[in-house]
């Protein structure tokens, strides 16, 4: 890449602060176009990671702001390339004057995610690292900030790494196989066994896949049940305000509501479904539906039970299927205690009691939460996160290397098993982005912010 780009890197919206970086091999010499620094040196004589007060200024000499010039000769940047980070006033309409003065200078606008594909391209960091980048931004939960960082600092690549060497020697010994045919010397066994080892290793990875999606979006806790169970009351009992409509009028909730919140380093999304029962509207047919949707989805089952009846068959039959589909996350929770309970005659036991009402049992419904969502980490033994093409990827070579296996112990023919270790190893480069498309490169990036 021979372009030198800029772009804010701060969020848009009038604040204090912004923040716009100018990277490329002619970052120098272009900022020094717009720049007038109070101690009247010019901006390309000023020696690396340095912090100097001047102004950025238009071709008439005008002043645009008063800002603070960070200089960073390359190699020693994020980018790998020279780069002139620009602290200006957060004013939308400053940072759209200084950008367009250094477009107007000879830089391009940044595309989303380039100055860290630069990074990549620049050897700076690899695929992984930059993906933990955008992971780190995003991050909705403590664990996922903490897997983010490590990531960043090459944890996952370290791995992949480690992949990597038994994949080389694997195929060292099938080309000795095949070299010494004639001699009768086979490898086998030793490829069998390497490969058992990585085989086990990647499904343990795969495996971690959908915990590390609860860590990487939050949890998702769905609030299901008959209507008229006082789902919509608990829902605002929950978030702590009236989110959901409620009245006495069955069916009221025809549709997902849902809202989320931070909570002891969590992010929780809390979901309100539609009451659950045999109806003949259409509207509040498609509601039901997607209820047994997010029931499907979410990581935490709330069963509400109405306390203030007994439970009727339709309902019964309805319960036992979702505590049978979903024993693991499941929760059954017996709303309207401050009612006459019959708790002694419903068909199934509340692990808690509340009124969302009155608000009481609320505190122990988030502990009880709060003890389910702990649960659900209790065994995070990764330091980095899976994202779908990790998962993917990792998916298709453990193929590669079962087509292997299969070979291995039935023809022994080491020209195919050769092939499909060999195209297992491209993959794990492809992973990391020692060998990777344009095509590829651009789907990763896409997603990125500008200014990153």
């Amino acid at each position: 890449m021979t372009d030198t780009i800029v772009a804010q890197c701060t969020p848009s919206g009038t604040g204090a602060l912004a923040l716009i970086r100018l990277s490329g091999s002619k970052a120098l010499f272009f900022a020094s176009k717009a720049a007038k620094l109070s101690s009247k040196k010019m901006l390309s004589d000023i020696p690396t990671h340095t912090i100097n007060h001047g102004w950025i200024i238009d071709f008439h000499n005008n002043i645009i702001d008063e800002v603070l010039f960070f200089v960073m000769h390359g190699p020693k940047t994020f980018t790998g390339e020279d780069t002139i980070e620009i602290s200006c006033h957060n004013n939308p309409f400053i940072i759209e004057n200084i950008i367009n003065q250094l477009i107007t200078c000879g830089a391009r606008l940044a595309q989303p995610g380039e100055f860290s594909r630069q990074a990549v391209e620049n050897g700076k960091l690899d695929i992984l690292q930059a993906e933990a980048i955008k992971e780190l931004i995003h991050a909705q939960s403590q664990e996922s900030l903490k897997l983010s960082l490590s990531q960043i600092h090459g944890s996952f690549s370290q791995h992949i790494q480690a992949l990597e060497k038994p994949m080389i020697q694997a195929i060292a010994l099938c080309e000795a196989s095949f070299e010494f045919l004639e001699e009768e010397m086979d490898f086998s066994d030793q490829m069998s066994e390497i490969l058992n080892s990585v085989q086990n290793e990647v499904a343990r990875l795969t495996i971690l896949f959908d915990q590390q999606k609860q860590i990487r979006e939050g949890i998702r806790i769905a609030l299901i049940g008959s209507v008229n169970a006082g789902k919509s009351s608990l829902f605002n009992a929950l978030l702590g305000k009236q989110r959901a409509i409620v009245t006495n009028i069955a069916g009221t909730t025809r549709d997902v509501i849902e809202s989320s919140f931070f909570q002891d380093g969590f992010y929780w999304t809390i979901i309100d479904t539609a009451g659950l029962r045999q109806t003949n509207d259409s509207i509040e047919q498609q509601g039901i539906e997607r209820s047994y949707q997010e029931a499907q989805t979410a990581d935490i089952l709330l069963l509400v039970l109405d306390g203030s009846r007994i439970t009727t068959n339709q309902e019964a039959i309805i319960y036992k299927d979702i505590l049978e589909k979903y024993p693991q996350k499941c929760l059954i929770i017996q709303n309207k205690s401050d009612l006459k309970s019959t708790i002694q005659n419903n068909l199934f036991t509340p692990i808690l009691s509340v009124s969302a009402q009155t608000g009481n049992g609320i505190s122990g419904l988030k502990d009880l939460i709060k003890t389910k969502t702990a649960l659900l980490f209790s065994d995070t033994s990764s330091s980095f996160l899976l994202n779908k093409r990790h998962f993917n990827l990792l998916q298709s070579f453990a193929l590669e290397l079962k087509e292997a296996q299969t070979l291995i112990h039935s023809s022994k023919e080491y020209e195919l098993i050769s092939l499909h270790l060999q195209k297992a190893l491209s993959l794990l480069s492809e992973l990391t982005g020692k060998s990777i498309s344009d095509k590829a490169m651009d789907a990763i990036f896409r997603d990125f912010c500008v200014g990153k």
